[in-house]
């Protein structure tokens, strides 16, 4: 006897089940949570809601500057490459024409980028529209998140309380820092030394920083950036 896996007429989906009591009170949880500053010691480092303007982008890697030390973010676009300093938010470099073959982290296996600037001749690994990713705890204690609890529009949450599911209230130990309503979400995490917070969308990239020997989870918040403006 032949077996044949029996087809839904056209227009008939199969049917999906319900959320659960316990899941749609994490849901509602979190569709609830408004955008806040992240807490302190974190501080934005664009002065921009929005973080800085970078068209077409397509994914961010990180690098640490030989000379400063400082947690560097390289960005991948269809305009080409650049080079944050995630400490000052200063863009010291910049390839609006890489080569071809290395113009996309896809090309290679490991989806790296040769450096540029001050990291010429070493490779960064970059997490966004290829696939790949970012760290997303801190050896002190520290989480993000992203979830979507409205598709297709991403939330990033960082918190101190170790992550979902969280139970205490919003501001306390979790906040929501960044929801990308406007734009694609590319890619979020932590720098290898869990120093900067980045968030990539298609059109921007977000930075967070704290300082070199700060380990304290302190609830605080910080205060809100202006309004969003284009460089």
């Amino acid at each position: 006897m032949k077996w044949t896996k029996e087809t839904p007429p056209v227009g008939q989906s199969e049917h999906e089940p319900e959320l659960s009591a316990y899941q749609r009170a994490m849901r509602n949880q979190l569709l609830a949570a408004p955008v806040v500053p992240a807490p302190g010691p974190w501080r934005p480092v664009f002065e921009y809601e929005y973080g800085v303007p970078v068209g077409g982008l397509l994914g961010i890697g990180f690098a640490t500057d030989p000379d400063s030390g400082h947690d560097l973010v390289m960005v991948v676009s269809h305009d080409g490459h650049g080079l944050f300093d995630a400490v000052t938010g200063e863009k010291i470099a910049r390839d609006r024409a890489p080569a071809p073959e290395d113009s996309t982290p896809d090309a290679v296996t490991d989806l790296s980028c040769p450096g540029l600037g001050p990291i010429t001749g070493n490779r960064v690994r970059i997490a966004g529209l290829f696939g790949g990713g970012l760290h997303t705890t801190t050896e002190d204690g520290w989480t993000l998140e992203v979830v979507t609890p409205a598709w297709p529009n991403d939330r990033v949450l960082l918190s101190s309380d170790g992550g979902l599911p969280h139970a205490g209230p919003h501001g306390d130990e979790w906040w929501h820092i960044f929801h990308s309503n406007y734009s694609t979400f590319r890619a979020a995490g932590f720098s290898p030394s869990g120093r900067t917070i980045a968030v990539a969308t298609s059109s921007d990239l977000s930075l967070w920083t704290r300082g070199v020997n700060t380990s304290s989870t302190s609830t605080s918040t910080s205060t809100s950036t202006s309004h969003f403006q284009r460089c």
